[in-house]
């Protein structure tokens, strides 16, 4: 096989797909929009289970560097209630490697290796149909043609329109982040409240989680529900104005909880969108898509681990083939459906629970899934 091939975007989907099929002496262009790796900040800490996104890393041949940089202390849960009770505390087996977790920034490095991506790479459209190929248009206004384009490149996807006219909607929850850094030195009585996992507290309509990273960083979401113009009269730049308006929204919660918001400096406002449960799309030759891009759900563990399965596993049926790609593109997306929408449907029930009006809710959907 020796098709052009390019995938949009330089996530954990975009580069296991590409990682992959190069480790099997395919090349692959990654056309990514960050003028570098290191353009902005990754993100927070991921969750990779072992039958999804674990299983893509061992395809990807990664799974032994996996272990050596993940975190399965990272497992722990905590449970507060908005006074401050502990109402759950999971602390992982020692020999527990289920979900460990890894920074976005270590899997991203841990998956570029010895990738050529070309950054800086902004893609404005893609074309099926067009006479040598899959035309992308660049938004530096250059063009170039592929026999094969794989979409990988996030919720507000430019590949998405080539195949589905379908946007995300807001689900009526939104994410406020913050973040605190050296926990151990700066703020150790929250360090001992996360920690080495995560901390949760729900109350009605809104919860607070702080999630520990690796060097001592903590990322802490505010979560509620509100209409999406919720910030019109808040300048959302203007941190000390966020903050206040954070603490009279969790008025009354136990101080401890409040640190968490009262010593954040910089906070990111992140409205939740979601693809509609059943997305799915008439097949197009020449394109089709991965993770956010075909299936946006909330962030509840399951997004990034389909997305990189999807990936390695689209990646595989490329390589060892019959030599025609539509087909191996077609069984991809017949398979990513189905297994997406189950996970769709499942997170979706998942958020309902999560950001309720009863909190017993929350409390009641970790009892099913953590291990007891």
């Amino acid at each position: 096989m020796r098709h052009r091939i390019a995938v949009v975007g330089g996530g954990p989907a975009g580069l296991t797909f590409a990682r992959v099929l190069h480790g099997r002496g395919h090349p692959v262009t990654v056309l990514e929009r960050d003028p570098g790796p290191d353009a902005r900040p990754p993100g927070g800490t991921l969750d990779l289970h072992e039958g999804l996104g674990q299983r893509a890393l061992e395809k990807a041949g990664l799974l032994a560097e996996f272990q050596q940089v993940s975190r399965p202390e990272g497992q722990a849960m905590r449970i507060l209630a908005p006074d401050g009770t502990v109402l759950r505390d999971w602390q992982p087996r020692p020999e527990e490697r289920a979900n460990p977790e890894i920074d976005r920034g270590q899997l991203r490095d841990l998956l570029l290796g010895p990738l050529d991506v070309r950054w800086g790479q902004g893609v404005r459209q893609v074309v099926p149909g067009a006479r040598d190929g899959v035309l992308v248009r660049f938004e530096d206004g250059r063009e170039e043609t592929f026999d094969l384009v794989i979409g990988a490149d996030g919720a507000w996807s430019r590949t998405r329109t080539a195949v589905s006219p379908v946007t995300p909607r807001y689900t009526g929850v939104t994410f406020v982040e913050t973040s605190l850094d050296d926990v151990e030195t700066r703020h150790p009585d929250l360090a001992r409240l996360v920690g080495d996992g995560a901390v949760a507290v729900y109350g009605a309509n809104r919860a607070l989680v702080a999630q520990r990273n690796s060097g001592g960083h903590v990322k802490v979401y505010a979560q509620f529900r509100a209409p999406l113009d919720w910030h019109t009269d808040l300048d959302l730049a203007d941190g000390a104005a966020v903050r206040a308006r954070l603490l009279a929204l969790f008025d009354g919660w136990a101080a401890p909880v409040l640190d968490f918001v009262r010593r954040g400096t910089v906070f990111t406002h992140r409205p939740l969108y979601v693809l509609p449960v059943s997305h799915t799309w008439t097949h197009v030759p020449g394109v089709t898509l991965l993770g956010d891009a075909a299936h946006l759900m909330p962030p509840l563990g399951a997004g990034a681990n389909l997305a990189m399965l999807e990936g390695a596993e689209l990646a595989e049926s490329l390589a060892t083939g019959s030599g025609d790609p539509d087909e191996a593109v077609r069984d991809h997306e017949e398979r990513m459906w189905a297994r997406a929408g189950r996970w769709a449907e499942l997170t979706a029930a998942g958020l309902e629970r999560l950001v309720s009006p009863d909190p017993t809710q929350a409390l009641a959907l970790f009892d099913e899934v953590q291990p007891s």
